[in-house]
């Protein structure tokens, strides 16, 4: 698939279309917050913020530029708008309390129910999912396993739906990538 092409499909709400999308610029927009940010995971979260936007305007997209380049540019207003909103907040210092909740790490140790699982490929596939990073595990945990829509786990990560869509495709990417090592 060509990226225009791909612009095109998307345009008319073609997953398909997202997912190259995704899997085409991730790299370049990742790699870019990550020089200006210094931090993994806040520039993943750009990361997924900017493509959140970019498929939510993807029809406002003018292909005088390049693709490429209306990416980093969201990207680097979504990076400013947080510089902003940091700086204008006062309380930006967290409280003694919220500290100590804040670094309680998750137990990922297998649960009872999970060491009866006796199905090969699911307890493969659970291993796999442990792999990837806590909120990726979230995202598909809530789709897969809970089977709930979208709007579900919008409401219950409190994010905007196109966040859910991108850090699940994402999510299923990595995934895809972590079983495929293995064969």
């Amino acid at each position: 698939m060509e990226i225009e092409e791909a612009i095109q499909q998307a345009k008319k709400n073609e997953q398909k279309a997202f997912n190259f999308l995704l899997n085409t610029f991730w790299d370049d927009v990742y790699g870019f917050q990550l020089k200006r940010i210094q931090n993994e995971n806040d520039a993943e979260d750009v990361t997924i913020q900017t493509f959140s936007r970019a498929f939510d305007r993807i029809k406002t997209y003018n292909s005088d530029y390049k693709f490429k380049t209306w990416l980093i540019t969201i990207s680097k207003n979504i990076h400013v708008d947080i510089l902003r909103k940091e700086k204008n907040s006062i309380n930006t210092r967290i409280s003694k309390d919220d500290e100590n909740s804040v670094f309680q790490i998750l137990d990922e140790t297998p649960s009872a129910e999970d060491k009866l699982i006796t199905e090969q490929n699911l307890a493969k596939l659970l291993r796999d999912i442990k792999k990837l990073k806590p909120h990726y595990q979230e995202v598909i945990n809530l789709r897969y396993f809970q089977e709930l829509s979208y709007k579900e786990i919008s409401a219950q990560l409190n994010e905007p739906i196109n966040n859910v869509k991108v850090k699940l495709l994402r999510a299923k990417k990595l995934l895809a990538e972590i079983i495929q090592k293995k064969q």
